[in-house]
């Protein structure tokens, strides 16, 4: 089924959490310079190293902020659910992205320059707030992500990352399948493994009744055991 077409006026609506924060000349200026653009899945929404040009908003879809690593391999850093602001904190810094935003499938995202909204933001200590509560979020969770990737077992890297996408994307119809099909090579970085390690320790959760594997479809049997799992490390 394809998917229906998103436009402008679709869209401002969903940035209420952040337009009613402005009066109208600011909210006036921030819908002037908005555009709206839709990428295919794997595609490219800003690279690594580039100068950081725009905030970015995720309205539909679903998106892969990575590193690159160690002999090129790419690192999952964090996921991006609608409705999601992304991208922005390189250009308030003055620096170049130091990570790039993937599609992981079909998506909208709506930009606005980094130059409109620190401007507004200059003008409006409401929306000054509003981005530092989001920042100071991104580094804890950034933070707690770090120590579980680093110092977990494979097993319970595995197991966090299974809950991490629980958490980000919620389940299907069903309320057990991740509500996300993710490739064992995307799984694998997002777990800071290799792929090979990856589709083991899939198969191990499977055969243990943790998990029910369908190609790209993964259903949850035992959340506690996988929390355990990931607890313990």
């Amino acid at each position: 089924m394809a998917r229906k077409t998103i436009g402008l006026k679709d869209v401002f609506p969903r940035l209420s959490s952040l337009l009613d924060l402005m009066d109208d000349q600011q909210r006036e200026l921030f819908i002037k310079h908005t555009t709206i653009h839709p990428f295919r899945k794997n595609e490219t929404i800003y690279a690594e190293g580039e100068p950081s040009s725009y905030m970015h908003c995720l309205i539909a879809g679903k998106v892969k902020i990575q590193k690159e690593g160690v002999g090129g391999r790419a690192q999952i850093v964090r996921v991006i659910r609608p409705v999601e602001f992304f991208g922005y904190r390189a250009g308030f810094a003055g620096q170049n992205n130091a990570s790039g935003a993937v599609a992981f499938e079909p998506c909208v995202v709506v930009r606005v320059p980094i130059g409109t909204v620190m401007h507004i933001v200059q003008q409006n200590a409401k929306l000054g707030w509003f981005f530092i509560e989001r920042l100071s979020k991104d580094l804890g969770r950034a933070d707690e992500r770090t120590v579980n990737l680093t110092q977990k077992h494979i097993r319970g890297r595995l197991a966090e990352s299974l809950l991490f996408l629980r958490e980000s994307y919620g389940f299907e119809e069903d309320e057990s399948t991740l509500s996300i099909y993710l490739s064992r090579e995307d799984l694998a970085n997002l777990s800071n493994m290799t792929t090979a390690n990856a589709i083991r320790t899939l198969s191990a959760f499977a055969q243990e009744k943790l998990i029910a594997i369908d190609g790209k479809k993964i259903k949850l049997l035992d959340i506690g055991k996988l929390e355990k799992i990931s607890r313990i490390g």
